[in-house]
């Protein structure tokens, strides 16, 4: 494989979910893991990631929604491509995630092919 290596950042809370994105998106590049907003800014600012794969609910702390705000109000990240996860799917919802400034919202439970196929489109577009 040429070109560049895209590095992908997956945080959610829950150790599982993580596993199943990052064994889902391993073929597109470097996938590091974050359990929460904290560590996943720590992460952020150390070397920005191509994508980023987001649970709107991250149990304590900062939410998946105002960490995704806040990566799209920092010049610095403001690049970095977002895919929102969550378990609500109403319309509300989804129109809260996009206004946050998520590139994509995807629903739980979700089927890890297409989470591939939109990472894949989000990377190269």
């Amino acid at each position: 494989m040429t070109g560049k290596l895209n590095r992908i950042l997956v945080v959610d809370d829950q150790q599982d979910l993580r596993l199943l994105i990052r064994l889902s998106l391993r073929a597109l590049g470097e996938v590091a893991q974050a359990a929460s907003a904290e560590s996943a800014l720590a992460l952020l600012h150390e070397k920005a990631p191509d994508l980023l794969i987001l649970d709107v609910w991250l149990g304590e702390g900062i939410s998946g929604l105002a960490l995704c705000r806040q990566i799209k109000d920092d010049p610095r990240t403001a690049g970095v491509k977002i895919v929102l996860l969550s378990a609500c799917g109403q319309q509300s919802d989804i129109a809260a995630g996009m206004a946050a400034g998520a590139d994509y919202y995807m629903v739980k439970p979700f089927s890890p092919e297409v989470l591939l196929e939109a990472a894949k489109g989000l990377l190269e577009g």
